[in-house]
This record gives structure tokens, C-alpha cells and sequence, in this order.
């Protein structure tokens, strides 16, 4: 099975993660293959519960296995959390039931442009198990106020600048994290941007939070969804395999995503957010995304298994 999954790998690396760290590790032993992450991958200061990790760590679960069904491979998935472990794929006795394909994995993708206006079809958000739909307008503030905490906190700040690749010329443009190109920025908003990160520690006193929030103050100003996911905590691992499934299904029918759970990273926002939901524990609210039939294609991102 090793040689069989090693061939499938650059696949299996398409699931989405955070920042596109592609935290995810796959160990071969005794016949299985150990699933993991790395923790030089994760992301302590912005994601210090985890959640996003464990969700990415699903997200990868179910690509596994639904590649592996396009290759009729035989394989399933037990879970078996252990130190820096989330279970073991191996062989079973017959391949995984799935609806989607290989080329559905390589189909599906974020796009951080424009997106046409339009809501959501009422009976495609039915099929999206967990998944609570707001209007982009109406989550503009949070929005703003959500990016403002974000850009105002010195070690976030500078664990997403860690991530982006913002000139061609990095080292690691080819391999992981946010570039200019999948953060749909111009050449000179690239080099606006990494001018004033480089400068960040004078500009924060000066307001740059401000200015950096404010880049994203029209990108809800149109008619159309966020989609927040909702679910307990102890699941978050099983979710991140539903997020993946939800993620496809949306691609499915022309719609793409663009992942916003800045909203949730923020407890002020996050309480709000749960708060125009309905919802009683606002940790359960697990991830946010807009959704949209996007306006150009996106570029895809980086993967280090190509």
C-alpha cells in the first residue's frame, strides 16, 4: 500500500489548511499510514486551540480517501489521537463511498477576488449539514472589526507575515503559504503590502491596523452568503472531513470560497457573530467563509507535493 499511496500524494495534498501550511503528515509503518502533523506547521498564536488545525487535519482525512476511491484502493480511515497523531489509514475491505472524484479535488479551490452577486440557492444550503447562512452585508462591521483585532496584535501580525509570499522571489513561493497571486492582489498591492509589514513595528503606532482593516471594508458590500459552520468542539476533527465534503459539493456547482474565520478568532466578534445566530456557545461556531460564483478564476495555490 506505501508505494501505491506515495504515487497518490500530490492529490492527497490539495485539501485546504490555514494560511496554507499544509500541517498534515503521513508516516508508512507496518502497512498503514500514520496521519499526523508537523507542528512547525501550526499556527500557535492565531490558532492556539487548535481548531483550525484539527479541521485542516480532517479536511486532508477526507481527501485521502476520496482519492483513493478514484485509484480503487481499498482504504478507510480509523481515528487514534495520539501526540502530534490523528489516526492511521489502511487497508480495507472494500473502497471508500464517496460521490466525489479525484478531479473534483482538483477542481475545488479558494478565490479571494470579486464575486458576482447572488444569493445562495435555498435547497444547496440544505444539503450543507451544520452550515448557518448570513447576508454579506450584514456581517461588513464584523468584518472590519474582526481584521482591526487581527492587524492590531503584533504577534499575529507577525505569524501571518511568516506565511505570505508576497514576491516571486521567496524562497518557498513554489511550496506553501499565502502568495500575492492567491490573495488576488496587484504586483503593487504585493509590494504595498510586504513595504508595510517590513515597517510594521513603527507604522502600528501610526495606525497601519486601521489601514490594513480598511483594505477589506467593500469586500462583503455586495449581495451575497457567508456560510458559518456550526458544531461541537470534541468533533472538530470529524467536521473538518464535513467542511471538506460541503467545500466540494459548493465546487460542484460553479460556487467557490473564501475563508473569513478571522470573525471567530476575535472573542468580541465571535460572541457577536454567535449572537445574530442564535447560537448559545460561541465556540461551537467552528468556521467561517464567504461563498460565490467568483468573477475571475483563482490562481492556484501553492502545494508542496506537486
Amino acid at each position: 500500500m506505501k508505494d501505491q499511496l506515495r504515487r497518490l500524494e500530490p492529490d492527497f495534498w490539495r485539501a485546504p489548511s490555514a494560511h496554507n501550511t499544509q500541517p498534515w503528515t503521513l508516516t508508512y509503518t507496518d502497512g498503514e499510514a500514520e496521519i499526523g502533523w508537523d507542528p512547525s506547521r501550526a499556527l500557535p498564536v492565531s490558532d492556539p486551540t487548535g481548531r483550525d488545525l484539527r479541521l485542516s487535519l480532517g479536511a486532508f482525512i477526507e481527501c485521502c480517501l476520496i482519492v483513493c476511491a478514484g485509484a480503487g484502493l481499498s482504504v478507510a480511515f480509523r481515528p487514534d489521537p495520539g501526540p502530534r497523531r490523528a489516526g492511521f489509514l489502511y487497508a480495507a475491505a472494500q473502497p471508500y463511498a464517496t460521490p466525489f472524484t479525484t478531479a473534483d479535488i482538483r477542481a475545488r479551490g479558494t478565490n479571494r477576488g470579486e464575486y458576482h452577486p447572488g444569493r445562495l440557492p435555498d435547497s444547496l444550503v440544505a444539503e450543507l449539514t451544520g452550515m448557518r447562512r448570513l447576508a454579506c452585508r450584514d456581517l461588513a462591521d464584523l468584518l472590519y472589526a474582526a481584521d482591526l483585532h487581527q492587524f492590531g496584535d503584533r504577534d499575529v501580525t507577525r505569524e501571518l507575515r511568516a506565511w505570505l509570499r508576497l514576491t516571486r522571489r521567496h524562497r518557498r513561493y513554489l511550496l506553501d503559504g499565502l502568495t500575492d497571486r492567491a490573495l488576488a492582489l496587484s504586483r503593487a498591492e504585493a509590494a504595498g503590502l510586504r513595504a508595510s509589514l517590513a515597517l510594521y513595528p513603527a507604522l502600528r503606532r501610526l495606525g497601519l491596523p486601521r489601514v490594513l482593516a480598511g483594505a477589506s471594508r467593500g469586500l462583503l458590500d455586495y449581495d451575497g452568503d457567508v456560510l458559518v459552520l456550526v458544531g461541537p468542539v470534541s468533533d472538530e476533527l470529524e467536521l473538518g472531513r464535513v467542511l471538506m465534503r460541503h467545500w466540494l459539493t459548493l465546487s460542484g456547482h460553479g460556487y467557490t470560497t473564501h475563508p473569513l474565520s478571522q470573525m471567530i478568532d476575535c472573542e468580541p466578534t465571535r460572541q457577536a457573530l454567535a449572537d445574530r445566530l442564535g447560537v448559545a456557545d460561541p465556540r461551537s461556531l467552528l468556521h467561517v467563509a464567504r461563498v460565490g460564483r467568483p468573477k475571475s478564476p483563482a490562481a492556484p495555490s501553492a502545494r508542496m507535493r506537486t
